[in-house]
This record gives C-alpha cells, structure tokens and sequence, in this order.
C-alpha cells in the first residue's frame, strides 16, 4: 500500500520541517509564545503521529518473534512519550501569555513526580533506541542496506547535540529509512491483492 510507504517517509519529514520552522522561528530572537511556536510543535506532532504507522510498517518486513514485539512495543511506548511532550508544550504555549509564563508553566509540569522521567529525560528516547535497533534487524535481514544503521544513528544524535541540527538529523533519518520504501510498498499491494483474500 502507498499509504504506508509515505508513512514511513513522512515521519523523518516531520522532524526536517520542524527544525525549518523552529530555525525560522528563532530567526528574529523571539520564540514561543506565539503562532511559530504553535506551528513548529504542531508540525514536530504530526511527525511523531506519521511515525506509528511507519514504524509498524518497517516492522512487518521483519518475521515475528519476540525480539520484533519487544523492539516495536518500546518504540511505541517512546513515541507515546514523545508526543505528550510535545502535546504539553502546544498547552504551555497556548495558556501563557509570555516566555516567562510559559516557562513557569513548564517547570510545574516538569515537577510533578515521574513527570520530567516519563516524558522528557529517559522513555522519550526510547523511541529513538528502538527505531535504531528495528533498523539494524532490518539491515540483518537484507530488508535496509546495512550504511542505513550509522545514517540512522547519526540522524538522531545531532539533534542531542543541538536543535539547530534538527533538519539535517530528520533528513539523514528519511535517507536512511527510504531504502526500505519499495518493499513496504510491495507488501502492501500483495496484502490488498484479491488473491491475498480468503
């Protein structure tokens, strides 16, 4: 199925256009609250969304086993992570009327117990430890090349090193991922072929 496919691809887009947009953003040295700092989170959101079905995609090129649910349930459990994350700075964003309030508004989030854990320091990055371990099992089994596991690993470091980088951490993502386009592709139109109905 295309739908897949553009899935898979539409994921690491997400985080290069959130990176374009918060560079944007930053541009005038005023960033958050405000319309850039709504559109950038929005975009980062819908990127993270794009990535449950295109995670779920690469996966089924892969046989099952307890290793693949293992893998795609922490990645999921990251993802989820992820965009209440994001979901809590859109409502920072939205309530305060400045950065400071907004700020203030972070840190009461952010101290409220398991909180900064949950959702920010450790099970976020689940997320990218499991995308980065379902590829190298992909590459294991010929379904990536194997230069997709150091693009991949590259792709989610620089963004740790800075947000700046977020573009090019998105675009090395996408690069290492869209080998695997073509065969998600096919097992999609195999699985909605009338002879796959019984």
């Amino acid at each position: 199925m295309k739908r897949a496919a553009l899935y898979v691809i539409a994921g690491p887009i997400g985080i290069v256009a959130y990176g374009l947009v918060r560079l944007w953003a930053r541009s005038d040295g005023v960033y958050g609250p405000g319309f850039d700092w709504q559109a950038a989170h929005l975009v980062a959101l819908a990127g993270m969304v794009c990535f449950v079905p295109g995670v779920l995609a690469l996966s089924r090129l892969l046989p099952h086993s307890p290793w693949r649910t293992g893998v795609l349930a922490g990645t999921f459990v990251g993802l989820a992570a992820t965009m209440v994350q994001f979901g809590a700075d859109i409502v920072e964003g939205l309530l305060a009327e400045d950065r400071a309030e907004m700020s203030r508004l972070s840190a009461d989030f952010k101290d409220i117990p398991g909180v900064e854990v949950a959702f920010y320091d450790v099970v976020p990055q689940l997320f990218f430890v499991g995308l980065f371990v379902l590829t190298g099992m992909l590459a294991a089994r010929r379904r990536l090349p194997w230069w997709s596991v150091p693009l991949l690993l590259v792709g989610t470091v620089l963004p740790a090193i800075t947000l700046d980088l977020l573009p090019i951490g998105g675009l090395c993502m996408g690069l290492a991922l869209a080998p695997a386009l073509p065969l998600v592709r096919e097992r999609g139109e195999r699985a909605a072929s009338p002879a796959a109905v019984h």
